[in-house]
């Protein structure tokens, strides 16, 4: 039995979902930023790519879900596209890409829950006129008595 490494698990992106291994693409390329002369000779950038719509773990709910929220983030043939090269050592990007992917597909699949309208309660209402009533007696305490401008 060998060592598996990250590359080789399966993504837990929540409790009731996990992407296979062999869903996720990965590619490795050049990276920009910091790294000096090692920049330039090691491919250290990583791109995961996982496509939705032909993903066997996701049921026609979730997959319109995804296709339907993360549509402006999708290629043409609704492939998800994540790009890590903040670190200088591709695995440690290739673990942060993992992360990424793992956290835009649970926030995606995230039912918001409805709102049900509130009343005001009494008190809240009663709080609102006195103060009302305070700031109207305010501005008509600064009026000055006989002023030509106050007939209105």
């Amino acid at each position: 039995m060998g060592s598996r490494t990250v590359a080789d698990l399966d993504l837990e992106v929540s409790s009731g979902l996990s992407i296979p291994a062999g869903e996720l693409r990965q590619a490795a390329s050049r990276s920009s930023g910091p790294g000096g002369q090692h920049v330039n000779k090691s491919a250290t950038r990583v791109s995961l790519r996982w496509n939705i719509r032909s993903s066997a773990v996701l049921n026609e709910r979730q997959r319109g879900r995804l296709l339907d929220r993360l549509s402006s983030r999708l290629t043409r043939s609704g492939e998800l596209l994540v790009h890590a090269e903040a670190s200088r050592s591709r695995a440690r990007n290739l673990e942060e890409a993992r992360s990424r992917l793992g956290d835009i597909v649970a926030e995606a699949l995230a039912v918001p829950r409805t709102r049900r309208p509130t009343r005001p309660t009494t008190a809240s209402r009663a709080r609102q006129r006195e103060a009302k009533r305070q700031h109207s007696n305010l501005k008509r305490s600064r009026r000055v008595r006989g002023d030509p401008d106050d007939s209105h």
